[in-house]
C-alpha cells in the first residue's frame, strides 16, 4: 500500500531519486519533464509522425519547460513540491492504455482510430462525473456532513481531494459519454463499443491497482496464504480500527482477502475474452453486451468477498451488487435488441 507514490521535487529539479526520513521518495521536476518527454517523442517516432517530430514548437515546447523548472526555485511561483498518488497514477496508465489499445483495435478493424481519440476526452470527463454522483449517492451523509449552507454543499460535491470516484458509475458515466459522443458525431455506437470493450477492462485492470496502493476497496478477513496486511497509518487500517475491528495499537490489520487484486486480474482475464471474442462476434454489440454481462456478473461474486462496503435498502447486496442486477440485465437487453434491429455481419 502505498498512497504517494513520490515527490515530484520542484524545490530541487535536478535531484535524482532521493530517499527522505519517514517522508516518500523525491524525484527532481527537471528528471520527470525529461522522462515525459522522452515517452511522447518516442511513441511518436515509433508510429512514424513526421509532422510531430518536425514541429519546431513541440521541441521548444520542452525545451522552455526544463528550463522554467530549472529557475522555479529562484522563481519562487510553485511549491516546493508536488505528490503522484499511486490511485491517480494508476487510471492516468490504465485510461491512456485503453485509449491506445482501442486505437489499435479500431485500425485493425478498418475504422479511423482518430473516432478513438475524440471520444476520449467525452469518455473521461462524464466518466469521472458519474463516478462522482455515484460517490455522493453512496457516501452522501459523510460528504456534506459539515456543510451548513447551499456554497459550502457545493464545495463539498466537487472535492474529490476528500475522496472519491465510484468505479461502477465512472463506467456507466463513460457509457453514457460515449453513447453522446456517438449521436453528436453520428458513429455507430455499438461497432465503437465492441472495439472498445476490450480496453475498459484493460482501464479496470490497472484501476484496481490503485486501488490497492490507496488501501481502498479491501476484503473480508482470510485465512489463505495470499492474504494481505495494510499497516498502522494506512486508509484501510483506520477504517477496520473506527469500526472496532482491529485494536488502534496494533500495528497492521489482520490477514484480508485482496479483492483489489482480484478484481485487477478480473479486468484483465474480461479484456483477453472480450478481445478475442469480437473476430467471431455474429452482430454488432455482441462484444458490448457480453462485457456487461461478465462483468456485472463477477463484480457480484467479488463484492461478497469486500468487508468495505454493507448491505443497501434493506437487502443483504451492497449498492455495486444492486447496479451490477441493472447491467446485466441492460446487456441481455441488448443482445436481443442487436437480433431484432441489426443485420448478421458476414
Amino acid at each position: 500500500m502505498r498512497q504517494t507514490l513520490f515527490r515530484i521535487w520542484i524545490e530541487q529539479p535536478w535531484s535524482l531519486w532521493t530517499n527522505l526520513p519517514n517522508q516518500p521518495p523525491y524525484l527532481g521536476a527537471c528528471w520527470v519533464a525529461i522522462f515525459l518527454g522522452l515517452l511522447i517523442f518516442g511513441y511518436h517516432w515509433l508510429i512514424k509522425d513526421k509532422e510531430f517530430l518536425g514541429d519546431t514548437m513541440n521541441w521548444l515546447f520542452w525545451g522552455c519547460a526544463i528550463i522554467g523548472l530549472s529557475l522555479a526555485p529562484f522563481l519562487k511561483i510553485l511549491p516546493n513540491w508536488v505528490p503522484v498518488y499511486g490511485y491517480g497514477a494508476m487510471m492516468l496508465i490504465g485510461f491512456t492504455t485503453a485509449m491506445w489499445f482501442s486505437s489499435v483495435r479500431a485500425k485493425a478493424a478498418g475504422h479511423n482510430p482518430e473516432i478513438i481519440f475524440d471520444a476520449a476526452l467525452w469518455v473521461l470527463l462524464i466518466g469521472i462525473l458519474g463516478g462522482r454522483i455515484a460517490y455522493l449517492i453512496q457516501y452522501g451523509k459523510h460528504v456534506f456532513k459539515d456543510a451548513n449552507h447551499l456554497q459550502e454543499a457545493a464545495f463539498a460535491a466537487i472535492n474529490l481531494t476528500e475522496g472519491g470516484l465510484v468505479q461502477i458509475g465512472g463506467l456507466l458515466g463513460g457509457t453514457l459519454g460515449f453513447l453522446l459522443f456517438c449521436k453528436v458525431k453520428n458513429v455507430d455506437f455499438f461497432e465503437f463499443a465492441d472495439i472498445m470493450a476490450p480496453a475498459i477492462f484493460i482501464g479496470i485492470g490497472f484501476g484496481r491497482i490503485g486501488c490497492l496502493l490507496n488501501g481502498c476497496c479491501y476484503g473480508d478477513r482470510c485465512d489463505l496464504p495470499w492474504g494481505i496486511q495494510f499497516p498502522a497509518g494506512s486508509v484501510t487500517f483506520a477504517e477496520l480500527a473506527a469500526r472496532g475491528f482491529v485494536d488502534p495499537n496494533s500495528t497492521a490489520t489482520f490477514s484480508l482477502h485482496p479483492t483489489q487484486i482480484y478484481s485487477s486480474i478480473n479486468g484483465f482475464v474480461l479484456a483477453f475474452v472480450t478481445s478475442i471474442y469480437f473476430w467471431y462476434r455474429k452482430y454488432r454489440g455482441d462484444v458490448f453486451a457480453l462485457a456487461c454481462i461478465l462483468y456485472a456478473f463477477t463484480r457480484v461474486q467479488i463484492e461478497f468477498l469486500r468487508a468495505d462496503e454493507m448491505g443497501q435498502l434493506g437487502t443483504m447486496f451492497t449498492i455495486s451488487q444492486l447496479y451490477s442486477g441493472g447491467i446485466i440485465l441492460c446487456g441481455i437487453f441488448i443482445m436481443f435488441y442487436v437480433r431484432k434491429k441489426h443485420q448478421p455481419l458476414v
